[in-house]
This record gives structure tokens, C-alpha cells and sequence, in this order.
């Protein structure tokens, strides 16, 4: 088990770099370099290589600049239903300090935010997906793809709200008491749904036909809607008192028919200044709260993403995120703080409270307020329904789902993906049947916000871990505004609707440990947040580690098992990963050769010896060195293994044997059966090359650097399967020195050391079962044991000190001793043979059995005589471990 084949060098097929001289070629390759389209990979063997792509053909599809790809649909998602057809709804209920108040806190969420997907798009090329692949490729694929998933469900409500909203414009405008025209439409639940229907029938007509079509248009739209603002704006100032009609879907007050609007009026504002909650007529008379008016208003502003969303057509993501974004955010704050004051200025609270489209009551020219209304919400649900659709097409592009979304891909036409339309038309269609747009605006702010707060958590979590790698050149990020964005989005996600809330993080918790355990995806090399938080604080803790500090209360195991082939061996693998008790466990192996020419073999090796460890499923390390022999190489892994104070304690070793060993990959009976590691990957070896000598040169040298020895014998009769373990009753444990027998082996260093491994072994759910056994001499028929000063025999000082040490174990007097001692001195290898009777007379129920391993002999000549009777001693028995200790690890204190 400890010799090694020897390592074949790396493959050095490929050249991973070229020696260019030709300047028009040199030119080329900057310029490819300069708009950051290239990617490194590897071939295998360690080397890295520039992998070119075909960057005119993707840059074909990258047409869109600032104002167009980000700054105009930002500002439309985030004007949506809200400018034209909730300012009454808010400014009503919650007054216009609490109004202020509440934009001033969804702003401040928005710009830090806003803050962390510029430093993320700054720090590196930003592919399709948007704000998914930003998150994915910064928190890896667990967290990315649930986030990515939860974000496209927000792109879907989000629709719904919008399309929802320009529904009510329209009823508002053409219904039985439409502003603009009468009756032109009628009225009512599924009437509302009908239209909503055919509305999110054309809007997926359109993104059938293409997105590139609708891209092009947002800024024609946009010059629509700020239009239709300066006409509003316009009113506010041209407009004196009038009397507005109450629209027909307000039930409220049957009585009233008409509510006043003032024109610019100093008391109308004072009445205005605080919160006046009411009754939302559009939702069967439910009360309105702080929260409820919060999370309409910031579904209203929720499309900061938006921008983001298109960074597959940006011809510069990394520059017309950052300036689109920010532009939109503020041009928009404006416009709604400016309104806010407008509306508290001239509507009384009760033209507020019952109509929310009292704009088009009051405008100079009340078609504007509807077409302002209508393609602002249209625009918006549309642009929901690309950005979303392009979410899921990456989810599916990067199988975050495994084989689950392949259809996705497969439905993909000239770069659109017509299956993710139609997807995502289908789940819009869903949301539309809760109706209410005030409750379809709080489940979209609840999903923005966590989509939100996970963006923040990303950047958060780069700065935390001082990646040298994340340096965004966006300058006003810092770790302070992440923070403040991260707290906010969680803060206002319960605030908005707890229940909500609570629901998408769990679903949010559920995607990540589904993803972690069964998503292909994981794997990938994109680089995960949590290897560098992990690392980081790990750092920071091994250093507060102080191997000075240590006390053997708070002593555990930290093993260092030493393994020729893992094909022969993967029982004691597998056994001793149950003997760490949480400490360190590092499997070594030795590759031997010189390691001073060539390449380094183990470099190959690594990635399947890591495999091999999330196959056998232990939680363990891999150290693997090359030296000119296995004692030689032992010795690198005992001085270099672990780092810090956690440093391994106990060395254990495989036996020398003789009998071919058996191949637990390739049997179809192993339950460790993997064909996936085949004789290339993991010869099954050959302990020949090992002599005796060397083998006991190696125990030697364990013991002369302070390491507890275990050498480990018969494992591959392990088995771990519940039925084999339930026919067995016991651990057996033998604290007796063969080869020196004396009256206090049971109670020394290594008899302590043994019981120690054995009670942790006995603590493994899976052998907690068994009893463990203290297999003793019958003292009343040896003069080997007799009374101590206090009176007390052997069973009853082993009784009184397994106590003391909090040990639950049998202890079992084996009056065969007596016969198997009468034959120590005259001839040592009767008496080994005898003795190895005595321990196999007692096993037939026994799992696994602890025996005391002698003191290596100091000369090389005594070397072949000490492995024999270890040889003999340990002969047909059951699993066996030989144990040494060298150091006290068991203690009576509290």
C-alpha cells in the first residue's frame, strides 16, 4: 500500500504562447485584446492558452449604445404604471412627507445598488444574461442560478403589473366613465383579464418577431411619455379649480360623483403635508398601510435592471451600464419628486384617495395622460418580457438545470429564443389572475428586492475577500455603500409584506442547496464568492490557531493516512475518515522519482485525487509529493502536511501484504464502484517494492518526529452496509505489549491512545450500535496482574479509571492467556502464533480490532524479526489497527 508507480510527465503537445513578429498580425491581437473578447483556457497539462473567438460575428448583435440600450429603458421600467397612475394613490394615503420619505428610501436602495452592478459590470466583460450573469459568474452557480431564477420571475410579475396598469388606464379612459371616451370598452374582473390577455398576446408577438425591433424604439417612446409629462407638468400650472368625476370602478361612496381639484393652492398642500391611510377601491376595500403604499411605489422603480438586462446587444456594457443607469435613476427621481409636490399642491386627499387617474380628469389634454399611461406601461411590460426571456435562455445556456432546460436552447431562431418567450408569456399569463395591481406590485417589489440584495451581497463579498482580481474601475463603489444596499433591500423586503418576503428567501434557500447538490453546472470554472470568503477567513483563523495553546481536553485526531493505491484501498479510507472526529485528514501519497528534472507529475494527478475524495465522499485533504523513496517522501509529508497548528498527530500506514490486493473500483459488488477511475488514473499497485526493512525504517521514523502510529491490516474485509455491521456485536480493544508483557500495559500512553481511537470510533452513528470491548487477562489465573497498593486487581483498576475517562465499554477477561503466556519465553514464534489464536478465538462477532503495537527495535537487524511477528500476530483476523501512541490525549478534567 505505500509503494508508488512512477508519474508520467505533463502533456507538452500544445505551445501556450506564439512568438508573433508580424505587425499586422501583433495589431489585430490588441485590438481583439482591447475590446476585451478573449478568454484563457486550459489543455490539460497546466499550461494556459488565449482562446481567440469570433468577435465580428457577436459584435454584429451589438448595436446599442447608453441612451438607447440602458438609459431609455431604465427610464421607462422605472416611470411604468407609477407616473401617470398611482401618484394620487400615494400622495393621498401617505402625505407628502412620508411620500418624500419613501422615495428617499427606495432611491437611496436604488443608487447603492445601482453602485454594486456598475462594479460588477466594470470588472470584467458582461455577456447575455444581464444581471444574472453578473451575479453567476461573481457568487457561482448555486447562488447565481437562484437569484437568476427569482429574477426572472421578477421580470414576470413585473410584466403582469405593467400590463395590469395599462388595463385600468384603459378602463379608466374608454370605460363607463372614461375620461377620453365613454363605454367605449366595458367594465369588470375577467373584462380587465380579457384585455390584459390580448395585451400580453401582442406583446409576445412582438418578441417572436425580435427583440432588436422593440430596442429600437425606446427612445422614440420614451420621447412620447416625457411629452406627455411636460403636458401634465404644463397642467398643474394652467389648470385652475375644477370638479373630477369619480371613475365608475370606485364603489367606495355611491353618493359622491365629483371631487375637487384646487390648481396651485397653499392650504391644499398643507392638508396633504401627512399620511391620511384609507380604503384602496381598486382592491375590494382593503385598508391602506405605510407597507402597502411602499411597495407599489417601489415596484414603480424596480427597473434599474433593465439596462443591465440588454447587455448582450450593448456594444459597451462595461461603459453604458454605469452611465446609463445612474442618468435614469436621477432623471427619474426628479421627475417623481417633482410630481409628488405637484400633486399634494392642487388635489384635495379625497380626489387623491378615489381617483387615481385624476391627471386625466384634470389635464389641458386628457389624451395625453392616456397615451402617456399606455406607452409607458406597455413599454415596460414588453421590456420585462425580453429581459426575462434572456434570463432564462443563459440559465439554460449554462445548465443550471442540468438537461431540464435543453429545450430552451433548442428553441433559439436567429439569436432569439423563441421557447423563452413563449415561457415567459405563459407565466405572465399566471400572474395577471390575481387582478389587483396593488397586489401584484408588492410580490414584484419583494422579488426585485432580493434580486437587489443579492447584487449588493456579491459586491459586498468581493470587497470583504480583497480579491486582488475584482477591481472594478467604477470609483464610487465601496463596501460601505454594498453594505447600506444590502441592509436596506432586507429591511424593505419584510417591511413590504413579511409573508412575501420570508417565502422568496426560503424558495431563494431552496434553489441554492439544490443547485449545490444535484446542478451539473456546479463544476464550472467561473469563480465562486464562497471559495474566496472561505479562504479568507480561514487564513484568518489558522493564524489565531497557536499549536502553544493546545490542551489535551480539546484534543482530536489529525490524521495522515499514507496510500499507495486508492483502487486497493478505499475500506481504510473510508474508515479512517470516520476516525478524524472532525480534525484534519489528509490523504497522502508518494510518486516516486526525482523531482528535480522534468515536470512535476503530481500536478496531473491532483484534479483525480480530488475526485476521488468527492467520490468516496470523506472529508479530506490531498497532499501528494515525489521522492526518490517512499521513506524519503513519507518524511516531506509528515514535516509539510497541514499548515499551522493543524498539522497531522497520527501517521497511519497500510500493511505490507503479500496477497493480491482486491479492486473495489471495478467490482460490481463494491459499494465504491466507479469505472470513471480506470488502471490509468489509479494503478491498483504493488507494496512489493517495500521492504520489511524499510517498512519498520518508516514506522521508526514516525515515532523518532513525535507522530502516533497506526498500521492498518485486513481492511478490505470491511464492510460498512447496515446489514454486515448488524451481525456484528463489538470493537474489540487488546491494551496488552505482545512482544513485552507487563503489568501496566492497560494503563499507558498507548493503551490510553487505543481506547481513545476505539470509543471514537464507537461515537460514528454507524457503529454506535456495537459494544466496545476491553479484552483483558483473567488475573485470577496469571501472576502477570496482581493487587495494586490500593487493593484493587486489574478488572477493577481498568473499571475505575474507564470511568474516570467517561469510556462506556465491556471489559472481557480472556482466561485463554494464561496458557498463551506460559509460551513467551521459550519460543517466541509459538507464542505469536498462540496468541493470534487467542485474539482469532474471540472475533467471530467482532468489527474492527484495536492492538497494542510495540516499540519499533532500534537496529536494522532486529527490522525482519519485528515485521514477522506483526505479520503472524495480525494473520486471518478481522480488520485490525496496530497503535502506538507517543503523546497523552485522553483527560479526567473538566
Amino acid at each position: 500500500m505505500l509503494a508508488s508507480p512512477e508519474g508520467s510527465a505533463n502533456n507538452m503537445d500544445k505551445v501556450p504562447f506564439v512568438n508573433a513578429s508580424s505587425s499586422s498580425v501583433m495589431k489585430k491581437i490588441s485590438g481583439i485584446f482591447s475590446r476585451n473578447h478573449y478568454a484563457t483556457s486550459s489543455d490539460g497539462s497546466g499550461s494556459s492558452y488565449v482562446q481567440f473567438g469570433t468577435f465580428s460575428e457577436e459584435n454584429s448583435t451589438r448595436t446599442l449604445g447608453s441612451f438607447a440600450g440602458v438609459f431609455a429603458p431604465v427610464s421607462l421600467s422605472m416611470f411604468s404604471a407609477l407616473i401617470f397612475l398611482r401618484m394620487g394613490y400615494i400622495v393621498g394615503n401617505a402625505g407628502l412627507l412620508v411620500t418624500l420619505a419613501q422615495f428617499t428610501i427606495a432611491y437611496a436602495i436604488l443608487v447603492f445598488t445601482v453602485t454594486s452592478v456598475c462594479a460588477i459590470s466594470t470588472n470584467g466583460a458582461v455577456e447575455g444574461g444581464g444581471v444574472y450573469f453578473m451575479i453567476s459568474r461573481t457568487l457561482g452557480p448555486e447562488f447565481g442560478g437562484s437569484i437568476g431564477t427569482l429574477f426572472f420571475l421578477a421580470n414576470m410579475v413585473s410584466s403582469a403589473l405593467c400590463i395590469s396598469g395599462c388595463v385600468e388606464g384603459l378602463v379608466e379612459n374608454f370605460g363607463p366613465s372614461g375620461y377620453f371616451m365613454k363605454n367605449i370598452v366595458k367594465d369588470g374582473r375577467w373584462w380587465q383579464f380579457l384585455y390584459s390577455s390580448v395585451l400580453n398576446l401582442v406583446n409576445l408577438i412582438i418578441c417572436l418577431i425580435g427583440a432588436a425591433m422593440f430596442a429600437k424604439t425606446t427612445v422614440f417612446v420614451l420621447a412620447i411619455v416625457c411629452s406627455c409629462l411636460a403636458l401634465t407638468f404644463f397642467t398643474f400650472f394652467y389648470e385652475g379649480e375644477i370638479q373630477v368625476p369619480v371613475p365608475a370602478s370606485n364603489t367606495l361612496h355611491p353618493n359622491v360623483t365629483n371631487y375637487t381639484y384646487t390648481g396651485l393652492n397653499f392650504t391644499t398642500l398643507k392638508s396633504n403635508i401627512f399620511d391620511h391611510y384609507g380604503e384602496d377601491y381598486t382592491a375590494t376595500g382593503q385598508l391602506v398601510t405605510f407597507a402597502t403604499v411602499f411597495g407599489v411605489l417601489f415596484s414603480g422603480v424596480t427597473g434599474i435592471m433593465a439596462g443591465a438586462n440588454m447587455s448582450g446587444e450593448l456594444k459597451n456594457p462595461g461603459r453604458s451600464i454605469p452611465r446609463g443607469t445612474l442618468s435614469a435613476v436621477a432623471f427619474t427621481m426628479v421627475i417623481y419628486i417633482v410630481m409628488s409636490f405637484l400633486a399634494a399642491a392642487t388635489s384635495t386627499t379625497e380626489l387623491l384617495q378615489n381617483n387615481y387617474l385624476f391627471l386625466a380628469g384634470i389635464s389641458v389634454f386628457p389624451p395625453s395622460v392616456a397615451i402617456g399611461l399606455f406607452t409607458a406601461t406597455w413599454s415596460a411590460a414588453l421590456s420585462n418580457v425580453i429581459g426575462g426571456s434572456r434570463v432564462l435562455e443563459a440559465l439554460a445556456k449554462d445548465r443550471i438545470f442540468g438537461s431540464l432546460l435543453n429545450f430552451v436552447i433548442k428553441g433559439t431562431w436567429k439569436g432569439n429564443p423563441i421557447t423563452a418567450v413563449l415561457i415567459s408569456a405563459g407565466l405572465v399569463q399566471l400572474v395577471l389572475l390575481i387582478g389587483s395591481l396593488n397586489v401584484i406590485a408588492q410580490l414584484n417589489a419583494v422579488l426585485f428586492l432580493l434580486s437587489y440584495l443579492a447584487t449588493n451581497l456579491a459586491c459586498l463579498g468581493l470587497e470583504l475577500a480583497g480579491a486582488p482580481n475584482f477591481r472594478p474601475s467604477f470609483s464610487f463603489f465601496t463596501w460601505h455603500t454594498a453594505l447600506i444596499g444590502l441592509l436596506g433591500t432586507f429591511i424593505m423586503m419584510f417591511v413590504i409584506n413579511s409573508i412575501y418576503a420570508a417565502c422568496s428567501i426560503l424558495m431563494c434557500l431552496f434553489l441554492v442547496m439544490f443547485l449545490h447538490f444535484f446542478s451539473p453546472s456546479k463544476g464550472t470554472d467561473w469563480g465562486s464568492i464562497s471559495q474566496a470568503l472561505i479562504f479568507h477567513q480561514v487564513r484568518k483563523y489558522l493564524l489565531l490557531l497557536d499549536s502553544r495553546k493546545d490542551h489535551v481536553k480539546f484534543w482530536r485526531p489529525q490524521m495522515l493516512l499514507l496510500v499507495n493505491s486508492p483502487r486497493s484501498a478505499c475500506p481504510l479510507i473510508d474508515f479512517i475518515n470516520d476516525l478524524k472526529k472532525g480534525g484534519l485528514y489528509v490523504l497522502g501519497h508518494v510518486v516516486k522519482g526525482e523531482s528535480v528534472s522534468g515536470a512535476d507529475p503530481t500536478l496531473e494527478m491532483v484534479p483525480h485525487w480530488l475526485n476521488l475524495v468527492d467520490h468516496l465522499k470523506v472529508k479530506a485533504f490531498v497532499e501528494l509529493t515525489v521522492a526518490s523513496s517512499v521513506r524519503e517522501g513519507l518524511q516531506h509529508l509528515m514535516r509539510l502536511s497541514g499548515m499551522g497548528a493543524m498539522k497531522p498527530n497520527t501517521v497511519v500506514f497500510g500493511f505490507l501484504d503479500a496477497e493480491e490486493p482486491t479492486d473495489f473500483f471495478s467490482s460490481q459488488e463494491s459499494s465504491y464502484h466507479n469505472v470513471e477511475f480506470d488502471n490509468d488514473v489509479f494503478p491498483l499497485g504493488d507494496a512489493g517494492s517495500l521492504s520489511p526493512l524499510e517498512y519498520v525504517q518508516m514506522m521508526r521514523d514516525v515515532l523518532r518526529m513525535n507522530k502516533n502510529l497506526c498500521l492498518c491490516r485486513n481492511f478490505s474485509k470491511l464492510r460498512k452496509d447496515p446489514k454486515t455491521v448488524k451481525s456484528k456485536l463489538y470493537i474489540d480493544v487488546w491494551p496488552v505489549n505482545f512482544l513485552n508483557p507487563g503489568e501496566l500495559d492497560a494503563f499507558d500512553i498507548t493503551s490510553l491512545f487505543m481506547m481513545q481511537l476505539a470509543c471514537i470510533a464507537n461515537m460514528v452513528p454507524l457503529w454506535s450500535k456495537l459494544k466496545l470491548r476491553i479484552c483483558v487477562c483473567d488475573e485470577t489465573r496469571t501472576s502477570y496482574f496482581q493487587l495494586n497498593s490500593t487493593g484493587q486487581n486489574q478488572v477493577e483498576r481498568l473499571k475505575t479509571m474507564l470511568k474516570e475517562l467517561r469510556i462506556s465499554a465491556e471489559i472481557f477477561p480472556v482466561v485463554e492467556w494464561a496458557n498463551v503466556i506460559e509460551s513467551h519465553g521459550a519460543n517466541m514464534e509459538t507464542y505469536v502464533k498462540n496468541f493470534n489464536t487467542m485474539i482469532l478465538d474471540q472475533t467471530a462477532e467482532t468489527a474492527v480490532t484495536f492492538i497494542y503495537l510495540p516499540s519499533t527495535p532500534i537496529e536494522d537487524e532486529r527490522a525482519g524479526w519485528y515485521y514477522d511477528n506483526l505479520e503472524v500476530l495480525s494473520s486471518n483476523l478481522p480488520p485490525t489497527i496496530f497503535v502506538h501512541g507517543v503523546n497523552t490525549v485522553t483527560s479526567t478534567t473538566l
